[in-house]
This record gives structure tokens, sequence and C-alpha cells, in this order.
């Protein structure tokens, strides 16, 4: 036989192999060891996929699927059942085929050569009843660049989640802050919650030695598994999408969908009634990522979405209606998620060493807690090691001049406020309500901050990042003619939902 015959023929064979596919079954892990033994039987009709198609499994809980030499193959969890975890709480619903293991020449390492395809890959699931009800966390970007910035976040944000009612966790992206030899660190103090926790690929979480977009996430293959998934949690259907598309040559990222991932999305949602909830999570921001229009074509016609991001170090609520291009019948609820970073762990500290670190929008650092109820949810925005009741800040001055033509003004930032938000305010028990007005500004108080943490430094120059305009901030002007003395201002807020949250603050009014 000829070389090139011999080739063709050995070429043949391979592609007769992909052609066959990996192959495996789902089974019902009645001992939960994680290993399909005698007695358990496979499950019929469990999704899994290769990252772009998606099978169901055969009446025997079997599935085949197509592959290339670097394939993540998941199932996709469904309602009523969970699957295994490791040491740090992190769900085990994939298995990686990359024979050859990642490129050695990253700088942090990526995953290990894992050899031929095993002759079944087996995925484990365990009976778990899920109310329509539930709670889930949200973190966006904790972001720590050292293991002393790992300890704010263990001392900060872990004590008072362990014994949560909450279901599962889900950190939005910026796992880290580049040093991707810390998640082994992060992701032991985390399992101390106690809970499943999922995890999103951020643009500080990828290896920028990576000459591509598919090299970029071999470190976070190696923690987490595959970049982008979906998986049943009661009623509601999430999915993990990764929209940090890397430019190795150019050193640079953007946000955006890769078509497999789009692919996959579109097969995984023609799977899902579309009496469900959608949640997407992803990093960067819906309104960020460049090709969303393909995105909002495959979801808009569903009457249950939304989605919710991190990245900006900021917290908003934001209705994505025609004015980009949605076309839905209502405007699509997009969520930028509170970090737990704040402002990247800056600010002066505090009694206990852990910074401030007040975000950009003058709220403080924190995460959420969204309760799920069928297909409706409430966000609760939680600030860090303060009560749940601490929903605002109230901006004012301490004194003013009971003669004095200057305006003076009361601000209100309402951390989980909206544009459907009603912000009020009285002044002392007889004073009139008087509405404040929404605004687009800087938060005062941030600012404040800044320049007087500038001022008491060494340098002279701030340590806290520039602020960024606040999407929840309202104003009003004090009105003239106030007795002299002290003044109690009451406030009452609604936040995006319609709750009624109520703070107070005391000014002076002087000769």
């Amino acid at each position: 036989m000829k070389i090139s015959s011999f080739l063709i023929l050995i070429a043949a064979i391979l592609q007769l192999d992909l052609l066959q596919g990996a192959q495996g079954t789902v089974f019902n892990d009645k001992n939960q060891n994680g290993r399909k033994d005698k007695g358990e039987p496979g499950l019929p009709n469990i999704a899994v996929s290769n990252g772009k198609e998606i099978t169901k499994t055969n009446e025997q809980g079997k599935w085949v699927l197509p592959h290339d030499e670097d394939t993540i193959f998941f199932v996709i969890k469904p309602r009523d059942w969970r699957t295994p975890v490791n040491k740090d709480n992190i769900p085990q619903f994939y298995y990686i085929h990359k024979p050859n293991g990642s490129s050695p020449n990253l700088k942090y390492k990526g995953v290990e050569p894992t050899g031929p395809l095993p002759e079944s890959i087996d995925f484990a699931l365990i009976e778990n009843k899920e109310p329509n009800t539930f709670k889930a966390i949200f973190f966006g970007d904790p972001q720590p660049r050292s293991i002393e910035q790992i300890n704010y976040i263990a001392h900060d944000i872990i004590p008072e989640l362990i014994g949560t009612e909450a279901k599962f966790g889900v950190t939005l992206g910026d796992i880290m802050f580049d040093d991707l030899d810390l998640f082994k660190e992060s992701n032991a103090n985390l399992a101390l919650i106690g809970i499943p926790w999922y995890n999103v690929v951020g643009n500080h979480d990828i290896n920028f030695d990576s000459k591509d977009d598919a090299g970029s996430d071999e470190t976070f293959h190696r923690f987490f598994g595959p970049n982008y998934y979906s998986f049943d949690h009661g009623p509601v259907h999430f999915i993990v999408l990764d929209d940090v598309e890397w430019f190795g040559e150019k050193r640079t990222y953007r946000g955006g969908l890769d078509d497999d991932q789009l692919t996959f999305i579109k097969n995984d949602l023609e799977l899902v009634p579309k009496e469900k909830l959608i949640m997407l999570m992803m990093h960067i921001p819906l309104n960020n990522v460049g090709n969303r229009q393909k995105l909002y074509r495959l979801i808009e016609e569903r009457p249950y979405t939304m989605s919710i991001s991190g990245h900006t170090h900021w917290h908003a609520h934001k209705m994505i209606d025609e004015k980009d291009g949605w076309k839905g019948k209502k405007p699509h609820h997009h969520v930028i998620n509170v970090c737990v970073s704040g402002t990247w762990w800056k600010g002066n500290k505090d009694e206990v060493g852990i910074p401030h670190t007040t975000m950009r929008d003058g709220a403080p650092n924190g995460y959420s807690i969204i309760t799920f109820d069928g297909n409706k949810h409430v966000l609760d925005f939680k600030a860090a090691r303060q009560p749940a009741s601490y929903q605002m800040n109230i901006h004012a001055p301490d004194a003013i001049k009971q003669i004095n033509n200057e305006k003076h003004l009361v601000y209100v930032n309402v951390f989980n406020g909206s544009a459907k938000s009603k912000v009020k305010m009285k002044i002392g028990k007889k004073g009139d309500w008087i509405e404040l007005q929404k605004t687009v500004e800087n938060d005062p108080s941030y600012v404040t901050t800044r320049d007087r943490e500038a001022k008491n430094s060494k340098t002279g120059k701030p340590e806290l990042n520039p602020p960024s305009p606040s999407d929840h901030l309202w104003k009003a002007v004090i009105p003239s003619g106030l007795e002299l003395g002290s003044h109690l201002i009451t406030i009452e807020a609604t936040d995006h939902y319609g709750r009624l949250h109520k703070g107070s603050r005391v000014i002076r009014v002087e000769k």
C-alpha cells in the first residue's frame, strides 16, 4: 500500500471515530459516590452537551456526541436532581477531553493531558427535591490580587453567609485579579459557606499569554470546567455565559459571544418550555456585548427572561428596550450586580483592618441574594457586614445658616433603587413630605470621602478610583425658613421591587 493511501485510510478511521462520538451514561447515583455501580439505573431524557450540540439520553440513560481534541462534555442538570461537588463545593457535572492537555507555555497551569477517551463518560445525578421558591447568592468581582485580599473576603463576607438558606451561589467573573494561582485558596474559603458554587469567567480570570480566545480559559477549565453551560434549579433555567473575547496578539478583550456558544444557547433553549424563567449569568454587562443582537433574537420572544453581570464595580437595574435593538414585548431586565471587592479593595481600613472599599457609585461593597418564585424574582442588596436594613446613604450638610440664599441639597443613594423607585423626605415631625428627583451624577458622599482620604494620605493623591455616575441617586433642596436648632430628616424610599425602606439624618440650623 502506498504511503498516501495508508494515510487516507488512517484519516478515514479517525474520522469514523469522531463520527461515532464520545458516549456515556447519566445515572441515578443512589449511594452518592460519583461512580456508576450495580443497581444504579441510567436516567432517560437527560440533556448532555459538548458545548455546541445537545443530545438527550435514551431509555437506558445512554448518550453519544461528536467531539474534537478539545471538548468539554457536560450534563445539563434537570430539576429535582443535583450533581456531586468536589471538596470545594464546585459542581462536578463535566468531563474534560484534552488528550494533550493545555499548552505547557502558559504562565498559569492549565489542564493535564487527559489521554484517550474512556469507553464510557458517566455523569452522576442525585435525587434532590427542589421547591418553586428558593434563594441564590450572587457575587460580583471578588477580584483579590493577593492572599491579603483573599483574607479580606474571608472576614468581610464569608462568615455572615455560613448557614445561609440559599441553595447555591454564583461568582459573576473576576474571581481573581490576574493571579490565577490564587484560585485554590479562594475556592477553599468559599467552600466553607457550605453550598454548591458556580463560576463565570471574567476578564481577569484568563490566560493573558494565550494567543487566542480558545486558549485563554485553560486555567479556568482546570478549576471550574466549561466556560459556558446551563442547568435547572426549581422552575428556573440558568445559563452561564462566557462573554469575554480575548485577542492575544493585541493583548486586549471585548464583550462578545462566539459562534459555538450561540449555537449551544439556541439548542439549549429549544429544550426549555416558554413558561420557565430564563436567567442569563455573565461577566461583562449585556449592553456592552458587541454581538448582543444575536442573543436578543434567541430570547426576546420568551415572556420570562432576566440577566445579571458584574465587571463595572457599581450596581444598577437596566431595562433593555427597543433603543438597544430589543424587540420583545416587555423590556429585558438586566442587573449589574454589586461587587464583593467594591473599589478593588481600596479606601481607609476600618477597626478590623478591612478597607471600606465603597463602590464608585457610592454604594457599599457586598453581594446580592435573589429569591426566585416560579417565573418571578426579587433581588436583595446586601452590604458587607451591615444589617439587611442598611439600604441607603443620606448625604446632607451637617449645618446650614438660617438666613442664607445658598441652596443646600439632600442626596439619597438607594442602593437597590431604579427608575421605578420613589423617594421622599420630611424635616421634623410636622414637615410636609417632599418628593426627591432622580438624578444621574456622581454621589457627593463618595466624592467627599475620596477627597478627604486623598488630603490625609502621605502622597496627597486619592487612592480610591474616580467616581462613576450613580444610577440610583435622588436629590432635593432643603426648604428655607427652618427654625434654629437640630432637625431630623426622615427618608422613605422604595427599591426596584416597590419595597419600602426608611432612613434618617440630623442637620442643624444656625444663625
